[in-house]
């Protein structure tokens, strides 16, 4: 056993006087010593024997070259495994890594416990009596934090789900340190500059300075973000720390991260790639959440993060809607090959693919903007008419999604649309989130709020009576007593339509939740044929046999967390304006009629049960592992899944990957309030 104190070697980067260092003390303590961080001291029990060594390369094993002195990162290992240099290890007592050396031989179902302990304080007795608690006492902490976090009307079961959850969240928490242009041009004495590297993936990013720490999807594989998946990370975030899930989003929007163009960077293998624009939906709910912990939301926050985001909003405008007719192409958008084809390249010839989902997440953005535009205005009137700007541009999205050919009347289903030169456009007739997508984009406005904001009501009145005048495509719907004004996407009677698919057990209703490709297409496979070549798509509830689009073949089947929390959320947006006003079957064709809200909360039940134990005691989400995870010592341990089996809910992808998945924390939270 080598418990391991070192530090990051970045002193040849670092206008650093001195060279950190870890230094003996004695033969049970070590003292670090940094100009920027000041002094640590760790103590620990008598070890065999005590190591020093330098956290360096060792090139020998890299590049062949020999090595300036033994003391190199790895040294422990050719002294413990192959028996090399241990004296002169030995011998050295200061370096910037060190670890005392533990032998034991443990029979089994014994144990043997090792005491460390590290302080930025020089103690007499490190290991006082009383030490051996501290332990317990941390675990009672967290038991009171988490008791605090976590609704207590729910399930013991829940419970422990919610918190290995958070505590999944918060452990994926990672230093994140890449300076593009540096690593362009200068060489770390391992890779040459090359035009290779200065032309290479990421070249046109070289203001791009990343050095933070990060909440990562999964720290178990290199680390990396997404700007998508950090989004999601911050609703969870929110309940626990909503400080830092303000920090992380206001993050991504600085100017070095952020383009100077606007465009943010979607992650680390492609910065320049898309992932859909759900950051102004994540700062609206987390300003909400904390306003709901607290009782006050941040209006400090929203306007910070207001000025970036029309940045970004403006970025799209100019880049992704082509003809200037508000609809988008925005490219594979996170869903890699949910498309027949690469959805980010190039189609030969004068040819163009419409998005509804590209289109979707646009008006989705709009709405969220002029939302976010609303709360601060009815403090601040110099945002009222942002507000209003926000509110024109979402109805011209809205009207060009529903009137301009994505809508498909025969199947009651939004689609892309691939248009061609010289013959009619042609609807790709693939049931997928891609035409779910536009259930996002709704919100709901209070009268009482829009009277507060006189140039907005004017404003909204005019262009409501011209568009009407004029029979132009009108997204809103008044409550008969007039307190709640809905904006959608969806008109109602396509809303019903839309709905009767996704509640359908045969197309994308599963045990587990929504699927991302509906089940209709396992029999009814879809093929085009493109200056001969064909395309086809089906239906697979696992892991794809399709090509790589994007680099993660998963979405023609699978149930994604993210995705059906958005589903979820919407669903209940549209269930508060609606009330027992608006009924539909779920499932479809069961006969049990329900409002939107119960449907949302049934939707939330599937997906926690993914997690959930049944009554033999099994998880959905295990599979045929059900019976390892059955023995005594692992039967509260919860994994959480990249994505899970369209059919069966078994897990699959990283199982490691809480991330977006811990989203079933938040689903947990809002179910509570309901049940």
């Amino acid at each position: 056993m080598l418990p391991t104190l070192w530090f990051y070697n970045r002193s040849s980067n670092e206008n650093l006087s001195e060279k950190p260092v870890i230094t003996s003390i004695s033969k049970t303590s070590v003292k670090a010593t940094h100009e920027r961080l000041g002094s640590y001291f760790l103590y620990f029990q008598p070890p065999r024997i005590s190591l020093f060594t330098d956290n360096v390369t060792n090139r020998r094993k890299v590049t062949g070259e020999t090595n300036p002195t033994p003391f190199v990162k790895d040294a422990f290992h050719d002294a413990v495994i192959n028996k090399k240099n241990i004296g002169a290890l030995r011998k050295r007592n200061y370096g910037t890594k060190f670890a005392p050396v533990y032998d034991y031989d443990i029979a089994p179902g014994e144990s043997k416990t090792i005491y460390l302990r590290l302080s930025d304080k020089e103690m007499d007795n490190a290991f006082e009596p009383g030490f051996e608690n501290i332990f317990s006492f941390r675990k009672t902490e967290a038991d009171d934090f988490y008791n605090d976090l976590i609704p207590q009307n729910v399930s013991e079961d829940r419970k422990k789900i919610a918190r290995q959850a958070f505590a999944g969240l918060l452990w994926n928490k990672q230093y994140y340190h890449y300076d593009v242009e540096k690593w362009l041009t200068t060489s770390d004495g391992i890779t040459p500059v090359n035009d290779g590297k200065l032309f290479g993936r990421n070249h046109d990013w070289k203001h791009l300075k990343n050095q933070n720490i990060i909440s990562m999807p999964d720290k178990w594989e290199f680390p990396w973000y997404a700007a998508w998946d950090l989004a999601f990370h911050c609703i969870p975030m929110a309940l626990m720390d909503p400080c830092f899930a303000k920090q992380q989003l206001l993050l991504m929007m600085r100017e070095w991260y952020m383009k100077p163009d606007g465009q943010l960077p979607a992650y680390e293998w492609h910065f320049s790639d898309v992932n859909p624009p759900v950051q102004a939906w994540a700062a609206l709910q987390i300003y909400r959440i904390e306003k709901t912990k607290n009782g006050k939301g941040d209006i400090s926050f929203l306007k910070k993060i207001f000025q970036k985001l029309i940045i970004n909003f403006t970025w799209w405008i100019n880049r992704k809607d082509a003809k200037g007719n508000n609809i988008f192409h925005g490219g594979f958008l996170g869903l890699d090959n949910i498309g027949l084809f690469n959805r980010s390249i190039e189609l030969p010839g004068n040819r163009r693919l419409e998005q509804a989902d590209g289109t979707s997440w646009m008006g989705m953005y709009a709405l969220n903007m002029m939302d976010i535009a609303l709360e601060i205005a009815v403090v601040d009137d110099t945002f009222e008419e942002m507000s209003t700007k926000f509110y024109e541009h979402f109805i011209l999205i809205a009207e060009a999604l529903n009137q301009y050919g994505l809508w498909n009347d025969e199947d009651k289903f939004f689609y892309d649309v691939f248009g061609l030169t010289d013959a009619s456009p042609i609807h790709l007739r693939i049931q997928s989130i891609v035409g779910l997508t536009t259930l996002f984009a709704v919100s709901t406005i209070q009268k009482k709020v829009r009277d507060l904001l006189p140039d907005f009501k004017k404003r909204s009145n005019w262009i409501e009576k011209y568009r009407r005048k004029n029979n132009r495509f009108w997204p809103n719907e008044e409550r008969a007593e007039g307190n709640l004004i809905l904006l959608s996407l969806v008109q109602q009677e396509r809303l019903k339509s839309i709905l009767r698919h996704l509640l359908n057990e045969s197309e994308f209703l599963s045990p587990g939740g929504i699927r991302a490709l509906s089940k209709f297409h396992e029999t009814n496979h879809y093929t085009i044929t493109l200056e001969d070549v064909q395309y086809s798509i089906q239906y697979d509830p696992g892991d794809s046999t399709s090509d790589l689009f994007g680099g993660n073949s998963n979405w023609r089947g699978p149930v994604w967390i993210p995705i059906n929390y958005l589903i979820i959320q919407s669903i209940k947006k549209y269930g508060e304006f609606y009330g027992d006003e608006l009924l539909v079957e779920c499932p479809t064709g069961s006969g049990k009629q329900m409002n939107l809200k119960q449907v949302a909360n049934e939707l939330a039940r599937r997906v926690i049960s993914l997690f959930e134990k049944d009554a033999e005691g099994n998880r959905r989400l295990n599979g045929k592992y059900n019976w390892f995870y059955q023995r005594p010592e692992n039967q509260d341990l919860v994994l959480f899944y990249e994505y899970f089996h369209g059919d069966d809910g078994n897990g699959l992808g990283a199982s490691h990957q809480t991330g977006w998945t811990s989203l079933v924390a938040s689903l947990i939270n809002d179910l509570a309030k309901d049940e």
